[in-house]
């Protein structure tokens, strides 16, 4: 005869937690010191050393977790040599990552250097479409990419394609349009609504605030960001003749997590509280797709081993957070263009906390705790007073032609140098621990070549805002 093992009651012997008896311990600690001394800021953020009687927020909608991986291990391909950005989209692919984010440049500057439907074509061949799903990054070429991945999925009709429009954050990051912004919206919507119905699994815009957090946003401002722009394009497709439900389910939120997992994780989840209140305003409400890309201006030159730290850390504030694809950068982005090993780096760091970490098993594991709750509620609730500033203005695109996301960066951004400055931001390698003597890593040589490509002007005058320049937090450290 078999007996079920009993239960070991580990807290039986310990009291319950009491605050007042915390309080003692602390006063003993701190020898007389004012117990706010133990409260901290970060990104414009009080954070508390004790969080009570903070309960889950009940319209937080966690991101869906099952199936074979727990979130899409996203590879970015930006080789410009279009031979050897399939090669590694190949060898990505094979090695684990779930689907990829090709990033288009005809001059090969900051992508692949392809121009035409036949040229993507060729740097997708032999990759089954409707298995690993392909997102795009290609600024005011959006529109034409968006046509040349329907040409090359045409035999695949349930591929899950993600065409990332986003003219928004083209206009954000270089300050002026090839004509009128409000035409290309239109025009990308338009496309959007024209590819919607053969590929019904395909995501159509992105909506990102990740041009404003490498421009050095607040998280909070980089939340009201992406979702002026989100409702921006919502409305430029129910203009096409989607319906708002199908616009709404067919946007990604695009944000940044970066070496700081507290921030990054309240981040997204902040971003889950916000998308549901404004589809439920909207009437229709969706539960939240976010793409999270590893932050560009933490990653360091001075000593880029350290950046493998800093990448794992954001890969593990993505998932915890709940991003739904998440794309790791190289940890020697900062000196050139990633080697073979670099990227295997970036990919397995992403399978390792999924394969054998296992943060993914758990739909929302910050739920309940306290930290993460409470500043989950703070940059929501800064955030859409952000976004409904930038909606009193006029909206996103007025928003950006007057200066109001500019001078709100600026102020961000002066706050990230200052915190910099007075070293409540440490920065190991450039300023803390620095070594004497660099410690080299391989970088990706090639020569660029770029390629002719179809002109994205669009009839009338050209748009202008002030441009959000992207920066590192090592050179705000110079």
């Amino acid at each position: 005869m078999t007996h079920a093992p009993s239960a070991t009651p580990l807290a039986e012997s310990f009291a319950p937690a009491d605050r007042a008896a915390w309080l003692v311990l602390v006063d003993k600690t701190l020898k007389g010191a004012d117990l706010e001394t133990l409260t901290s800021h970060a990104a414009g953020l009080e954070i508390l050393p004790l969080y009570s009687g903070v309960a889950n927020q009940p319209d937080f909608a966690p991101a869906p977790r099952g199936g074979d991986q727990s979130w899409d291990v996203r590879t970015l391909v930006s080789h410009p040599a279009p031979a050897q950005a399939h090669d590694a989209l190949a060898a990505d692919l094979a090695g684990g990552a779930a689907s990829a984010l090709v990033r288009i440049d005809p001059t090969g500057e900051a992508g692949v250097a392809i121009g035409s439907a036949e040229a993507l074509a060729g740097v997708l061949d032999g990759v089954l479409l409707d298995i690993a799903p392909i997102a795009l990054d290609a600024g005011y070429l959006g529109v034409r990419a968006a046509d040349w991945l329907g040409a090359a999925a045409k035999a695949s009709p349930a591929a899950p394609l993600a065409l990332h429009l986003d003219p928004l954050s083209a206009l954000a990051l270089t300050g002026g349009s090839p004509g009128p912004i409000e035409s290309h919206v239109i025009a990308a919507a338009n496309v959007a609504a024209r590819l919607a119905p053969t590929y019904p699994r395909a995501s159509l815009f992105l909506a990102s605030g990740r041009v404003a957090h490498e421009a050095g946003a607040a998280p909070a401002t980089e939340l009201a960001f992406a979702l002026a722009s989100a409702l921006a394009y919502a409305k430029a497709l129910v203009r096409a003749g989607l319906t708002m439900e199908r616009a709404l389910g067919a946007i990604v939120l695009g944000l940044a997590v970066d070496a700081d997992p507290l921030i990054s994780i309240a981040k997204l989840r902040a971003a889950r509280r916000l998308w549901a209140r404004l589809t439920a305003a909207c009437g229709e409400p969706r539960v939240a797709i976010i793409e999270a890309r590893s932050s560009a201006r933490m990653i360091t030159g001075a000593d880029p081993w350290t950046n493998l730290v800093r990448l794992t850390a954001a890969g593990f504030a993505g998932a915890v957070g709940g991003a739904d694809a998440l794309v790791l950068g190289a940890f020697t982005d900062a000196l050139g263009r990633p080697t073979a090993f670099a990227r295997r780096m970036a990919r397995n760091t992403q399978l390792i906390l999924m394969e054998e970490a296992h943060v993914g098993a758990v739909a929302d594991p910050a739920a309940g705790a306290g930290a993460f709750e409470a500043l989950s509620d703070d940059l929501a609730r800064a955030a859409w007073t952000q976004f409904n500033e930038i909606e009193a203005a006029g909206g996103i695109v007025t928003a950006l032609r007057e200066g109001l996301i500019a001078r709100t960066v600026a102020a961000d951004r002066k706050a990230l140098g200052a915190a910099i400055f007075d070293r409540t931001i440490k920065i190991v390698g450039v300023t803390d621990f620095r070594r004497d003597e660099a410690r080299a890593a391989q970088t990706d040589n090639t020569p660029r070549v770029g390629v002719e490509a179809p002109d994205p002007r669009l009839p009338g005058p050209d748009s202008h805002c002030p441009a959000l320049a992207p920066l590192t937090i090592e050179s705000l450290a110079a």
